[in-house]
């Protein structure tokens, strides 16, 4: 069973189309390891074993029947609990949703069920994606693989969480401002947010839709392309689902970095940044030097007020978009209360936890009349400067290294202060707020053991450029481990 959790999505695809080994068996292994071993780790907040055993075997007879089928046609993947599944509960970690099934899939879920792979189950987050540690979760949080005494990262922790303890090849999260890329480099695996409008975001429950972003969580760099590959796409149903054509991505994967041009934002690599942070990041820029690239330090100042624009900004959309659990229309709803006013106010005081309360909160203030001006519209301008300044760096480079977080993974409970916590968030907001796509690639681990990540960022619907440097970063680091 060891062998099978530790295979790629192209071998396993390999095995089972040469048949060596059946859906069914690959599917079975899965289920078992995570019987065995998620009540350590809390990944899982629903587990559809029966209908993930139903899937694979209906993929092993269309295979015994020698049809041929997608690459991914067999392979499990896992799914966070903010993406709509038809059928399975999408609670986004919250008692407002603990029983909301949705009839209906997301896009992404429909594009994965056409390359027929089994779904697991969903997995654990922070509560409607407002947080950085998994710690926001009303369920349960969240513990990491790599140290169960540590946090995986937020919001799409139970994402990451899942490829580092082998419970599925690949995983869908949600990234709104680093939280594909930030709970990856806690894990130690791959997490790609693409540019905004690349996959669709229908289906998946809002919390900042112009932030938002869709995307997988695999082990190696040519999973991350082969399953980009199959989400992404134009969707009539999403209003800002961008019509650029889809690229094969694994097709330039091991085309090199060289004659690259690599900029190197000084702003991300000082107070702040953690020493062996620093080292990592400066030893990839080596790797990606001997390999051909020319890697520069850039000055890129507006960056230093990406993180107070985008709570601003994702603040007020969540208030916004969180409204609409008000107990009336579906949700939870409370079960005392004695007018239209009290029931909207016991509904969200019960269903709602305190970071999704704070943000709501913070959002409403920044909206209300007097203080428009001041918050909200002055943050929409910072995003302005923000998305000129990366446009300035692309016309002379092709990609922007930065670490993806300025810390490894600390120890639950150790961020109580919300503004410490925010703060994690520094090297991964500038790239949501510009809706750029961004890859983070596990790269060292510190003094204490714990992964470290480095962040790849490109122009927009350049991912081919990002997966292309980061295969070559991950084989050379591979190399250079060894």
């Amino acid at each position: 069973m060891s062998d099978i959790l530790n295979m790629s999505i192209t071998a396993l695809s390999q095995a089972m189309t040469g048949k060596q080994l059946s859906s069914e068996e690959v599917t079975s292994a899965y289920l078992k390891q995570i019987k065995q071993t998620d009540s350590q780790y809390h990944i899982f907040l629903t587990l559809t074993e029966q209908e993930a055993l139903a899937s694979a075997k209906a993929v092993d007879t269309l295979r015994m029947k020698n049809q041929s089928l997608p690459l991914l046609a067999g392979v499990p993947v896992a799914i966070k609990d903010n993406i709509c599944t038809k059928g399975i509960r999408t609670t986004c970690a919250s008692k407002m949703l603990e029983d909301f099934v949705p009839a209906y899939d997301a896009t992404v879920v429909q594009k994965l069920k056409a390359q027929h792979t089994i779904t697991l189950g969903k997995l654990n987050m922070d509560e409607f994606a407002m947080g950085s540690s998994n710690e926001n979760s009303a369920v349960s949080s969240v513990k990491n693989p790599v140290d169960p005494t540590r946090v995986p990262g937020g919001s799409s922790g139970g994402s990451a969480a899942a490829i580092a303890a082998n419970f599925a090849p690949f995983s869908l999260g949600s990234d709104t401002g680093g939280s594909i890329r930030q709970p990856a480099s806690f894990c130690g695996v791959v997490g790609l947010k693409p540019t905004y409008g690349r996959v669709s975001r229908y289906g998946l429950v809002a919390f900042a839709s112009s932030l938002d972003q869709i995307g997988p969580l695999t082990r190696t760099v040519e999973d991350c392309a082969t399953v980009l590959s199959a989400i992404c796409g134009h969707d009539p149903l999403d209003s800002t689902s961008a019509t650029q054509a889809v690229p094969d991505f694994t097709k330039e994967l091991h085309e090199g970095v060289v004659g690259m041009k690599i900029a190197l934002p000084e702003e991300l690599l000082g107070e702040g940044i953690a020493p062996d942070v620093k080292r990592s990041v400066q030893e990839a820029a080596n790797l990606l030097e001997k390999m051909g690239a020319k890697v520069e330090i850039v000055s890129m100042p507006s960056l230093k007020s990406a993180l107070p624009a985008y709570y601003v900004i994702s603040s007020a959309e969540a208030s916004s978009n969180l409204a609409r659990f008000d107990g009336v229309r579906y949700g939870m709803r409370a079960s005392n209360f004695d007018n239209m006013e009290s029931l909207y106010m016991n509904t969200r005081s019960q269903g709602f936890g305190e970071e999704v309360k704070r943000r709501i909160m913070l959002g409403t203030f920044a909206l209300s009349a007097g203080y428009y001006d001041a918050y909200y519209k002055k943050a929409l301008q910072v995003k302005t400067l923000i998305v000129k300044e990366y446009q300035r760096i692309f016309d002379n480079y092709d990609l922007v290294l930065t670490p993806t977080a300025p810390n490894t993974a600390w120890r639950f409970g150790e961020r109580s202060n919300p503004m410490e916590m925010y703060l994690g968030d520094i090297c991964t907001v500038p790239t949501n707020i510009a809706g750029l796509p961004a890859l983070s690639l596990p790269c060292k681990v510190d003094a204490q053991g714990l992964p470290i990540g480095v962040q790849l960022t490109g122009n927009s619907f350049d991912e081919s450029t990002i997966l292309r440097a980061a295969q070559a970063l991950e084989q050379a680091i591979k190399g250079d481990i060894s």
